[in-house]
């Protein structure tokens, strides 16, 4: 994998992977950025939620759980002093559908965790992770009501 970016002025920046696909990066006023993009360290959160939730998603689908919503919240603590690094994570999935099975969901959080998500893997080995779902159930209406909840808990 390769990836480039490339300065355009002050802390703004054009990033391009192989894949075709750019982002823009920058930094905030506090810093003397221009708010002009994402900052880098929003990008792995984003990675990691990216790359757990096509997992998860994937892996539902192929348990054949009728999912009809589906998201990944992360929120990544921080320490107070430089390099500011990620201190504690919490990914919350949040899952909404028709019967959805609560031990097909925990067992596609554990293969994610263990065994198929780089950037979780990656991550994991640096800063603490608590993994936590949501499971709703959708009615005909398109209501949604709150039917389980946990922390998936390894091992």
């Amino acid at each position: 994998m390769d990836v480039q970016v490339t300065w355009q002025q002050g802390l703004s920046f054009n990033a391009k992977a192989d894949s075709g696909f750019e982002v823009q990066l920058g930094a905030s006023r506090e810093v003397g950025g221009d708010e002009d993009g994402f900052r880098p360290l929003e990008l792995m959160a984003i990675s990691l939620a990216g790359c757990t939730a096509m997992d998860v998603v994937s892996i539902l689908s192929k348990k054949r759980q009728d999912v009809t919503s589906f998201n990944v919240h992360v929120h990544a603590d921080r320490a107070d002093e430089h390099p500011k690094v990620f201190t504690s994570t919490t990914i919350t999935y949040v899952i909404s559908g028709h019967g959805v099975d609560e031990a097909a969901l925990i067992r596609a959080l554990e293969l994610s965790a263990t065994k198929y998500c780089p950037a979780q893997a990656m991550l994991a080995k640096v800063v603490p992770m608590q993994l936590k779902y949501e499971i709703f159930e959708e009615s005909a209406t398109g209501g949604k009501t709150l039917v389980k909840q946990g922390v998936y808990q390894s091992g």
